[in-house]
């Protein structure tokens, strides 16, 4: 049976792998971003421009039920902590946490209006394994981790709430970072199993989560980050 899904930030990276595995299996897809990037409308793929930090564009409302809804835009911001300005924290809270709520709180009565429905968001495996310079993100990111544990106690049992927690994933967010062969080299050898995620991999467990394959899993921080959180190589 098709079902609709929205996808916030479902245009590039992570999310518009997530998009295009859910219209492939005929599923109806209505996707929240900024720019359509790279994304390819279809019958079964609908796009409307919206900017989450823009506070005077007001969110898209819709009549229609969801099955599930991903939030999926984050930020990268790696900086020395004597470095981060206060700004620094609030921007990447907003985009992080605050937009998260403000997409659930939108978008609650069309999950409700299902027997069963969703949520996926995304936090970082920086948040339960301490790293350099990412205190503003892993601090966002760690309210994230909160929320999905509440929502899914509050939401129970007709709401499902979970978490991916990735490591750098090679998406156009993490461009910069994995820009010439060098930087990715680098950061495939600090992951135990000697390379980076794809965003396909990330939307391959998202798309776990929306479907009802996890009916009975609700509360869970997910990790898909090559070993790094859990594994120590000798």
């Amino acid at each position: 049976m098709s079902k609709k899904y929205l996808i916030v930030g479902g245009s590039s990276g992570i999310g518009l792998a997530l998009t295009n595995r859910l219209a492939a299996e005929g599923n109806r897809v209505v996707v929240l971003s900024r720019n359509q990037n790279q994304l390819q409308l279809s019958e079964n793929i609908e796009h409307y421009k919206f900017d989450m930090l823009d506070e005077s564009q007001n969110i898209p409302s819709f009549e229609s039920e969801f099955y599930g809804l991903a939030y999926c835009p984050g930020s990268i911001n790696l900086k020395p902590f004597k470095n981060l300005k206060e700004q620094d924290y609030i921007d990447d809270f907003r985009i992080n946490a605050l937009g998260a709520v403000k997409v659930i709180n939108q978008y609650l009565p069309n999950l409700k209006k299902v027997e069963k429905s969703s949520i996926i968001l995304f936090s970082t495996v920086a948040v339960q394994t301490g790293m350099p310079y990412h205190a503003s993100i892993a601090m966002a990111k760690g309210a994230v981790e909160g929320l999905t544990c509440s929502l899914a106690a509050e939401f129970a049992p007709k709401i499902r709430v979970n978490a991916i927690a990735p490591s750098l994933t090679d998406t156009p967010m993490a461009s910069k970072l994995l820009s010439n062969d060098e930087k990715k080299e680098a950061s495939a050898k600090r992951h135990p199993l000697n390379s980076v995620g794809k965003a396909e991999e990330i939307a391959n467990a998202a798309y776990f989560f929306l479907s009802d394959e996890s009916s009975w899993v609700t509360g869970q921080i997910l990790h898909i980050d090559g070993g790094m959180s859990s594994l120590r190589l000798l």
